[in-house]
């Protein structure tokens, strides 16, 4: 078995090799290497000639609108090779983030929107580096376009040296292609065994180019991404961007919980209290009796108000948690769990509150999915620190099957943690139970 797939392999690779100068593939990179040094060379002087001329006229206002014009023109250059690199060698690139003025202008705006405007072209880092690019790919693509047009027309010309190489004789006075002469020798390629050798050493150059020129358009690859997409910074403060909206949204949905809990539970519920305490008020001299009946129903009410309003406090942020911290709080969540958990802290210290918080709701939720939908007889719950990070881990012994996507809370657990830098991982499978991990960062 695996000699035949070995075979096959190789029967695969040599394939490849064959059919590589003719693939699709081959052909758009060496469009790609083709085009490049015309192009490059348009970037190349552009960018100079405005830089250096910019850098000449600082001592003057005028370099500052000529320095911010050509940042705008390198990025421009930059989106066209961006989309000449997704055309031609499938390199899909996010464009880098949009240049934004930090100023407001108020009266006289335009002015001071364009100064903004300006400023900001000329202290974004994106734009120098679309002309880096301009610059330091002329020299590349002249060498690219040098080797790549070299090794095809060399390649091919040989390989094709048997269909062609009657030209000599028949318009010229050579009896086939001259490699050198001397005074008293010429060599020519017009024997049978000299244009076999050179059929033969164009076969091994054509089949060679498609894998130089892959190599050539890899380095281009790799200057693209680097200078002309977007950076660690730019996706940083776009994810930062991101996790801002989840928290956003995450708090919001939390008061309107809040606010649908009181109203609907303990708002409610005390304002039957008072209505009941009322016609108490007005039975007490008729029927002392019926009053008494009436208050002792309102003090069993009381109760319950209280309790719910405990639980709501519970919910928005528990006193234990405050007071003893995680141990203490996760305890209690577990004893209120309808399994039995077994609860494991190991932790050196207490993070700060913010991330303490959302490690106990992160359990507690967990927990509740435990209760409702695992069919477990037991749970358990870990929590230590490594590194510089807190592990929480939730695991039972029901029937697994638990799905992120499948809106069973988890995938809004997850987000939360996003927001925090935080990361979840679920492990389900079905008839083996549910380990939970939930890593968060420790920010002591």
């Amino acid at each position: 078995m695996s000699g035949s797939g070995s075979r096959d392999g190789g029967r695969g690779g040599l394939v490849t090799v064959l059919r590589a100068p003719v693939a699709a593939r081959t052909w758009r990179e060496l469009g790609f290497v083709l085009t490049g040094l015309p192009l490059s060379t348009l970037y190349f002087s552009l960018a100079v000639t405005g830089v250096a001329l910019g850098a000449g006229l600082l001592v003057t206002f005028i370099g500052v609108p000529v320095l911010a014009g050509v940042l705008l023109l390198c990025r421009g250059f930059g989106h066209l090779e961006r989309g000449r690199a997704r055309a031609l060698l499938g390199v899909a690139l996010a464009d880098p983030a949009p240049v934004r003025a930090g100023g407001r202008g108020g009266a006289g705006g335009g002015k001071s929107g364009a100064l903004a405007s300006m400023g900001a072209l000329l202290k974004s880092g994106s734009a120098w580096r679309h002309v880096l690019y301009s610059v330091i790919h002329f020299p590349w693509a002249v060498f690219s376009f040098c080797l790549a047009l070299t090794l095809w027309a060399y390649g091919w010309s040989s390989l094709l040296y048997p269909l062609w190489f009657w030209v000599f004789p028949a318009f010229t006075n050579q009896p086939g292609l001259q490699l050198f002469q001397n005074d008293d020798y010429s060599f020519y390629l017009d024997s049978p065994v000299a244009i076999a050798a050179t059929c033969l050493a164009g076969l091994l150059i054509t089949l060679a180019t498609p894998w130089v020129v892959r190599a050539l358009t890899g380095v281009d690859r790799v200057l693209i991404g680097g200078l002309l997409g977007r950076s660690r910074l730019d996706d940083r403060v776009r994810e930062l961007e991101t996790d801002r909206g989840v928290v956003v949204d995450t708090a919001a949905a939390d008061l309107r919980r809040i606010e649908r809990d009181l109203h609907d539970g303990a708002q409610a519920r005390l304002v039957a209290l008072a209505m009941d305490l009322g016609l108490a008020k007005e039975k007490l001299t008729e029927d002392p009796q019926g009053a008494a009946a009436m208050v002792d129903a309102a003090h069993g009410e009381v109760k319950v108000a209280l309790q719910e309003l405990r639980d709501l406090a519970r919910g928005i942020h528990p006193a234990v948690l405050t007071d003893r911290g995680l141990d203490a709080a996760l305890s209690s969540v577990a004893s209120r769990c309808a399994v039995p958990v077994k609860v494991a802290v190991d932790l050196p210290g207490r993070p700060v509150a913010a991330i303490e918080g959302i490690a106990y709701f992160v359990v507690s939720e967990l927990l509740q999915n435990v209760s409702k939908h695992a069919g477990a007889r037991g749970a358990g719950v870990d929590v230590w620190k490594s590194g510089g990070r807190l592990l929480l881990q939730v695991s039972d012994d029901g029937r697994g099957g638990a799905d992120p996507r499948g809106g069973s809370g988890l995938a809004g657990l997850a987000e939360r943690l996003d927001a925090v830098d935080g990361v979840l991982l679920v492990d389900s499978e079905a008839g083996r139970g549910t380990v939970v991990t939930a890593e968060l960062p420790w920010r002591a």
